[in-house]
């Protein structure tokens, strides 16, 4: 049997996680998750929702050592849980303080309350001389993680434990991340994403993560000036565009991180500029975990991570090597750079869902998208494809903006100098906000309910 650690810090008295500027070390952090993996309830599959980043990764180790299943999806309404409770009837919650407060710890199943008060390591280090990390079967399945409402459908996928921990180190070798790095997240660790780079690759490269998830510009700069040099900040493109108009001084990082959605090449100068650090985006998907990495200002070609390679099979683009456990046929529109049919290096056009054809013009929402959002005045925007329901399915393409400074009018205007004038959106329709989630994605019903309802009220309207 082929096992892999725990976690990857040696020492008892290493640091495994930020609390606010109070350090926990290796040996607490193991005492809480065997005291919490014997308190956990008999179900053996786990919706984690805890709220703080530490007291979700003890929970989610706790349920690894005692042979749980961790269900993780991008989101927890009423339908996700149902769907969650027909996969598996034995399913529990774990919630912590963080998330009773955030209004997250309403679910509708039996519910385990996270402690908050864990037994105390030794008060002398020199009596724990050597740190008892269990070793994990590498076939163990760990996690159940879900596609996200963006694509369509949630749908489970397996999570082994030695495909995970493959994954992460390979991500930390490419970012140069180690025992000296305090990761901050913005991101929660709830998302494959998060989970990825937020939890498992510091457990697994000797870093330390950072409890805390902050949302608001002030509190990530207030988070990250309270961590040590160096370090690294995990985000979206959506939190770091707000992060950067929001603040004038921003504290120094050793490292940007982002995902979730493409990185402007303007943005991504910005935030090297004003932050003094390096920038990488990371490519991959639910099903496969992370593929890839570039940093955006160097060009726009991806390399994949160690041992991962690309192969193209007729019109389908196949991820395989490294951790990735079977072939996988990938989602995206993406041309092979190297010489042949394999490559490990790439260039990304969007998603074949994403890809517009209008009277012949071809385009894709990204770049539609990354044109709308260009326009000085535009705070936030997105195109929308018809529902294949509409009768506008033949073609009308729909955006929503959110621009309080501009008019319809100058907005056309700035996107007809943009676009081909046969992708101009019909209608333009203007809101206060978009109905993003936590990791700044749109779900796809949510969006079309917010369209139907500004649809109808427009239908409704008296002309004046």
């Amino acid at each position: 049997m082929s096992t892999l650690p725990l976690i990857a810090h040696r020492r008892p008295d290493a640091v495994v996680a930020w609390r606010g500027s109070t350090p926990v070390s290796a040996r607490q952090f193991m005492g809480e998750v065997e005291h919490l993996a014997g308190q956990l309830p008999s179900g053996q599959h786990v919706l984690n929702l805890c709220g703080d980043r530490y007291r979700f990764t003890v929970a989610l180790a706790a349920c690894i050592v005692s042979g749980r299943i961790s269900l993780l999806p991008s989101t927890h309404t009423p339908e996700m849980v149902r769907q969650m409770q027909r996969i598996a009837p034995d399913v529990f919650c774990i919630v912590d303080q963080d998330a009773v407060e955030q209004g997250r710890g309403g679910v509708d199943l039996p519910t385990f309350h996270y402690s908050e008060s864990m037994p105390s390591p030794a008060a002398d280090p020199a009596a724990v001389p050597n740190l008892n990390c269990p070793a994990i079967d590498c076939e163990r399945v760990v996690a159940l993680v879900f596609t996200s409402g963006s694509t369509g459908v949630p749908v489970p996928h397996v999570k082994r434990w030695g495909s995970l921990v493959r994954n992460v180190r390979a991500e930390a070798e490419r970012l140069g991340i180690g025992a000296d790095h305090a990761i901050l997240g913005t991101v929660p660790p709830q998302h494959m994403y998060g989970l990825e780079s937020t939890v498992l690759m510091p457990l697994q490269s000797g870093a330390a993560l950072h409890a805390g998830r902050p949302f608001y510009p002030a509190d990530i700069c207030a988070a990250l000036a309270s961590l040590p040099r160096p370090r690294v900040l995990v985000t979206t493109p959506y939190h770091l565009r707000a992060l950067l108009k929001d603040q004038a001084t921003l504290p120094a990082v050793g490292q940007l991180l982002s995902a979730t959605a493409p990185l402007s090449q303007d943005l991504a100068d910005e935030a090297e500029s004003r932050f003094g650090a390096p920038l990488h985006e990371i490519y991959g998907c639910t099903e496969t975990g992370q593929l890839a990495s570039r940093r955006t200002t160097a060009g726009a070609e991806w390399q994949t991570l160690p041992d991962v390679r690309l192969r193209r099979e007729g019109e389908v683009i196949w991820a395989e090597g490294g951790h990735i456990d079977s072939p996988t046929a990938l989602a995206d529109v993406i041309e092979l750079t190297g010489d042949g049919p394999v490559s490990t290096t790439f260039l990304l056009h969007g998603r074949h869902a994403d890809l517009v054809n209008i009277a012949g013009k071809r385009t894709s929402l990204a770049y539609l998208n990354h044109q709308l959002n260009a326009i000085p005045g535009v705070q936030d925007g997105v195109f929308l494809l018809p529902r294949e329901d509409s009768p506008d399915s033949i073609g009308r393409l729909t955006a929503l903006v959110v621009a309080p400074g501009l008019t319809p009018s100058a907005l056309t205007q700035a996107l007809r100098e943009r676009i081909d004038p046969v992708f101009l959106p019909r209608p333009l329709l203007f809101v206060e906000a978009l109905p993003r989630n936590a990791t700044g994605k749109l779900p796809s019903q949510i969006t079309q309910d917010l369209l139907a309802s500004l649809q109808a009220q427009a239908a409704t309207r008296v002309p004046a």
